[in-house]
């Protein structure tokens, strides 16, 4: 990496982390409404980059939603366990494993609660910026020690629930086994959309989100990297309702995931040639578990 990509790196970096913390600081007021949920999500058909076999997971999640008077607040972390087929203890440990904790952070303002201005115009509800984080940690071989900050206007749709699309700037660092220091990628661009749709009166949502992320030019071993599609959808059942109990507490149902290549990792290159393979396009289908409070 040269002193220019790396000063413009840590450049970048520090505007989206000052913009961060200036508008994450605004939820310190109290929050209107939210939602907490802990979770569980269990699938055998996961993948990951430069790995031949399929992977079982399990992953508990705590997740928070809220919204305080300009705009909205939300918070997830997912603890990913998985079997020996990804190995943990840094690798060196094939019959254990690889544990991995990630967290997300973002803090949406709407420009029309904020400004006290009408940004409504046809299907457009409202206008806002999104700013956060990704950060996350695994005792895999790779041992990703993954930090990104997140800048962009957000589209908030006016639907039954919401629909939001997002377009983000990324500044992604990581700090892996095998390199000196933490690696800048070249800042890039993601197009995400994030919904929660009641489906009519029904007892179903169909939630999740898709993201569109582009290369993010040379990885830090020298390759060059890949745009993304990563899409999680589910249809959740709100089995309290259902059975004549508390609404909105007890949540069950089915999760698919797609998602080609994975971490810019080019999945058309086969693991025997040397690349990431099959393991860089996942295509995990999921059952899943909420409790909500």
């Amino acid at each position: 990496m040269t002193k220019t990509h790396m000063s413009a790196g840590r450049l970048g970096a520090a505007t989206l982390l000052g913009a961060s913390i200036m508008i994450a600081a605004v939820p310190a007021m109290a929050e209107e409404w939210s939602d907490t949920n802990i979770g569980i999500r269990y699938g055998t058909q996961f993948g990951e980059p430069y790995d031949p076999d399929t992977i079982k997971k399990v992953i508990v999640s705590f997740e928070h939603v809220g919204g305080y008077k300009y705009g909205t607040n939300y918070f997830n972390v997912d603890l990913l366990m998985s079997d020996s087929n990804d190995s943990g203890g840094g690798g060196r440990n094939p019959n254990a494993g690889a544990q991995e904790a990630y967290l997300v952070y973002r803090n949406r303002v709407d420009l029309g609660k904020a400004t006290g201005g009408d940004f409504k115009a046809g299907i457009m509800r409202g206008l806002g910026v999104t700013v956060g984080f990704d950060w996350n940690t695994k005792n895999d071989f790779y041992s990703s020690r993954k930090r990104m900050f997140v800048a962009g206007p957000t589209v908030m749709l006016d639907v039954p629930g919401f629909l939001d699309i997002s377009l983000l700037a990324l500044d992604e660092s990581n700090a892996p086994d095998g390199i000196n220091g933490r690696y800048a990628y070249t800042v890039h661009a993601a197009l995400s959309a994030a919904w929660g749709i009641p489906l009519g009166t029904s007892p179903f949502n169909f939630q999740g989100y898709a993201l569109y992320i582009d290369a993010k030019g040379k990885n830090e071993f020298g390759g060059d990297s890949k745009a993304e599609i990563n899409i999680d959808a589910a249809i959740m059942m709100d089995l309290g309702r259902v059975l004549g109990g508390s609404k909105n507490t007890f949540k069950v149902g089915l999760e698919y995931q797609y998602w080609r290549n994975k971490f810019g990792n080019d999945a058309s290159v086969p693991f025997s040639a040397g690349g990431a393979g099959n393991g860089a396009f996942a295509k995990t289908p999921m059952i899943r578990a909420e409790y909500h409070f």
